[in-house]
């Protein structure tokens, strides 16, 4: 039996729509065994299809297809610590761990490069697969079947802090609530913030990120899905938050702090429990730059 961990993503950061992720240290992992038969259980109790259609089963099926082979069955464990349908990758972690699992078990006959791009073909854009599996801030481009990436890994001097709602939103609803057009100048307005994103956060010039999130393309439109979030970005900027974006396709809200505030995290719970808004969550995070890591 082998374990794979993979860890949540944060993909977008404002400007960078489908282009932009990163990984955080927040982990699923998945013990993965061939077996005659379907075996899948989840350790938290989280429930978890049980069926070939659990996607991290799917996933390793399609890469025994890739490789010619049937899958007879597998043994799965899941432990389940992204939650699920909230913006922190937790379909894109199935994804990977189905592949990375099935890879591993069938000797490695594909590299990393590679399977970046049989992931993002399973999910349909690389922004949360490419950081899950590589770690660290990735820039990725979807041209025809292959993903043109760069992964940088970012000095773990920035603390992010993940404000999680206690409701779900569809990455299926969040998309349908998107312009089918956009006004040239919009497209202008993201890409210059979306370069300025990347290469701020590599020089330390943190002052540029409250600038670099702005967008937009996805977020003025996904704002209304999430009740509450003009008042929680609003807020995290009044506790000296750098940045406030909303973690893919949401609700998840991240805020980008200096790693010394020790006092945003529980400033802002309690601002949280004035709005009532006790079930949600607030989880500290740093940057994950080893990406899914294998071990027996």
């Amino acid at each position: 039996m082998i374990r794979i961990r993979v860890p949540a993503t944060s993909a977008n950061l404002g400007a960078g729509f489908d282009c932009l992720g990163l990984a955080v240290n927040l982990y699923n992992y998945m013990d993965m065994a061939e077996s005659d038969s379907i075996e899948i259980a989840s350790t938290d109790g989280t429930w978890v299809p049980t069926t070939k259609e659990n996607m991290i089963y799917s996933s390793a099926e399609h890469l025994y297809r890739l490789c010619g082979k049937t899958l007879p069955g597998l043994r799965i464990l899941q432990e389940n610590n992204v939650p699920m349908t909230r913006g922190l990758g937790s379909s894109s972690a199935c994804i990977i761990g189905g592949l990375v699992g099935a890879n591993t078990l069938l000797g490695s006959p594909f590299s990393k490069a590679e399977l970046v791009n049989i992931a993002s073909g399973l999910e349909g854009h690389p922004d949360n697969t490419t950081p899950a599996l590589l770690g660290g801030i990735v820039t990725s481009v979807l041209e025809g079947d292959k993903v043109y990436w760069v992964k940088q890994e970012v000095q773990n001097t920035l603390r992010l802090v993940a404000i999680i709602p206690d409701f779900k939103v569809s990455t299926e609803m969040a998309r349908r609530v998107l312009p089918q057009e956009i006004a040239h100048q919009d497209a202008r307005y993201n890409l210059a913030r979306a370069a300025l994103f990347s290469a701020s956060l590599l020089q330390g010039k943190y002052e540029n990120l409250k600038i670099a999130v702005g967008d937009r393309l996805h977020q003025p439109y996904r704002m209304p899905l999430i009740k509450h979030a003009d008042e929680v970005f609003r807020f995290a900027y009044e506790l000296g938050a750098y940045a406030v974006y909303i973690s893919g396709a949401g609700p998840t809200m991240m805020a980008v702090v200096s790693g010394e505030d020790a006092d945003f995290a529980p400033k802002l719970r309690s601002y949280l429990g004035k709005l009532e808004l006790d079930g949600w969550g607030i989880r500290e995070l740093s940057i994950d730059n080893v990406g899914t890591i294998v071990s027996t």
